[in-house]
């Protein structure tokens, strides 16, 4: 069974953003779930799946939410699954909130966090982690890596041509 990455959302308003995620994780033909958990309105619901997420083919966990942000750390108090913290912008600070409350873990509860809404890289960050025990995801990632050198090599050619032009 290959492992899947679970994506948690503090709320549906969090989908447009972590949607992105998800595309990307399908692109990568890495299997998903994705849920509406709240570290504050169903804690005990959200604490109960990340204890069963590892039972449940779980190999990483993504979690999406801005201001105080606790879904991320509440998911790793419950697991010694890795988990992704992936801060909102938004509210007061615009996301500077969600950011430090994702980043600002005690020692042996770490948090792997990405960029304000940067959950496509989240995504990326999770197949890395998966890739680990499996080859064929391996070659994926070279064969994207390799892709985005060559768009920007393709990039560069059309630049020097535009200067060269002028």
């Amino acid at each position: 069974m290959s492992l899947k990455v679970a994506v948690i959302m503090g709320s549906d308003s969090d989908w447009p953003v972590v949607k992105g995620a998800c595309a990307q994780l399908k692109a990568l033909d890495i299997p998903f779930e994705a849920h509406i958990l709240s570290a504050h309105r169903t804690p005990a619901q959200a604490a109960q799946f990340a204890q069963d997420a590892r039972k449940n083919g779980v190999g990483v966990i993504l979690c999406a939410a801005g201001m105080a942000a606790h879904l991320a750390g509440a998911f790793a108090a419950n697991t010694t699954l890795p988990v992704i913290g992936i801060p909102m912008k938004g509210g007061a600070a615009d996301g500077l909130d969600a950011l430090l409350s994702t980043v600002q873990m005690p020692s042996g509860i770490p948090v792997a966090t990405v960029a304000l809404n940067g959950a496509k890289n989240a995504a990326w960050l999770a197949a890395e982690i998966l890739a680990l025990a499996d080859p064929a995801l391996t070659e994926k990632l070279e064969a994207a890596r390799a892709e985005m050198s060559d768009q920007i090599a393709a990039k560069e050619a059309k630049l020097q041509q535009d200067v060269a032009a002028l």
